[in-house]
């Protein structure tokens, strides 16, 4: 055998295990009594932002090993706005090597649409502000890594085209290629300041280590966000006049920035983005901007901290539940941040991520089940394979 053929066969026997045994079935059937030439629609029930790719990719490499073709009409083109029940792709081919293949393509679609969608959201909500994504911890394995940050590679590019900044970059080497990056981003986690005793000593350890790399600390370790962050701007005034210092608030939900309360935490919006408090529309909305944790009132202290002491040029980079609400209430708030580094354009809502693929052709004449007519194809589409 060649190595192609052993690569089929490899696939084949992936696919045949992997899909659900009905359309294994169907196949089966479809041999025995007579091929048909079929099309069908995949489309998510709610609204996304097309991210089609890793399915494109697996039915050119299935039609590859199978030795066949499938015509591939993308309606919905990488990165557009797509509402529910829209068509995003129309696979036409031969039903007999097609059918097994709907519930590995379908898996391969729904979460990065979702996931896409959220990234897009998202940035154009603080759209002067640069993303980091750091989803790899939250992932299912190495697959889902790689789609997640496709996902938020295709977000962040939709929403560059209206103006915003996007996503930077992500914090590891082996999803960078997707932000047009060789490398991933990141300097420290809590454990190397555990490590090196102090927040200080842990920024003198790495800017010893990699001197050439912009140096940012997380500064929340030992509850004294404030005072670090000031001994480590003193410690590296260089760094921090020429921008290339960042301080990283990811300070836990269970307390306050040091120095704020409820009472303080009013005070500072009062002076920075009082209508962000009379605007507030629930509980949540309310603890991102006054509440524990990382929330507008701790930035706009830590902002306000840096410039006293003379530091104006120190970036804030912020991490801690970044979804698409939170930086709403940030955008209201005016908050300034120069980067968030977040996960959070993962799908909450599972259930929100399931494709579906259906037969609206069979032989070339319409065919759909009751319902789902609002599937037909329409005139228009794009080709693609």
């Amino acid at each position: 055998m060649t190595r192609d053929d052993v690569a089929a066969a490899a696939l084949a026997a992936d696919i045949a295990a992997r899909t659900d045994t009905y359309f294994n079935r169907t196949r089966a059937v479809v041999l025995h009594f007579g091929d048909r030439r079929v099309t069908y629609a995949v489309f998510l029930r709610r609204p996304v932002i097309s991210a089609p790719r890793l399915m494109l990719d697996f039915l050119t490499r299935a039609a590859a090993a199978r030795a066949t073709a499938f015509d591939i009409d993308v309606v919905q083109p990488e990165g557009s706005w797509t509402g529910a029940g829209e068509p995003i792709v129309y696979v036409s081919g031969s039903l007999a090597q097609l059918s097994d293949l709907e519930t590995i393509l379908l898996q391969k679609l729904g979460p990065a649409c979702v996931a896409a969608h959220n990234a897009y959201q998202m940035c154009l909500a603080l759209p002067a502000v640069g993303f980091l994504a750091m989803e790899a911890r939250h992932c299912a394995g190495a697959e889902m890594q790689d789609m997640m940050a496709y996902a938020a590679s295709v977000g962040s590019d939709a929403a560059r085209r209206e103006g915003a900044r996007g996503f930077v970059g992500n914090a590891n080497d082996g999803t960078a290629h997707w932000f047009g990056q060789t490398r991933g981003r990141g300097t420290m986690p809590h454990a190397l300041i555990g490590y090196a005793g102090s927040t200080l000593r842990a920024a003198e350890m790495f800017h010893d280590t990699f001197p050439d790399e912009p140096l940012t600390v997380l500064v929340d370790y030992f509850g004294r966000e404030i005072a670090d962050s000031l001994a480590v701007c003193r410690r590296f005034a260089d760094l921090a006049a020429a921008g290339r210092l960042a301080v990283r608030l990811d300070t836990h939900g269970g307390r306050f920035l040091e120095g704020l309360d409820p009472a303080e935490s009013y005070a500072v919006l009062e002076r920075h983005a009082p209508g962000a408090i009379r605007r507030y529309r629930s509980e949540t909305e309310l603890r991102y901007l006054v509440g524990t944790g990382v929330s507008a009132a701790a930035i706009w202290r830590m902002r306000e901290v840096l410039d006293d002491a003379g530091f104006p040029a120190v970036r804030l980079a912020v991490s801690s539940g970044f979804n698409v609400e939170k930086c709403r209430v940030m955008a209201d708030a005016r908050a300034p941040i120069d980067l968030v580094g977040t996960g959070s354009f993962l799908p909450e809502l599972w259930s929100e991520t399931y494709a579906t693929a259906d037969i609206v052709a069979y032989d070339d004449v319409p065919m759909v089940k009751v319902g789902r007519e609002f599937l037909l194809r329409r005139n228009g589409a794009r080709r693609r394979g």
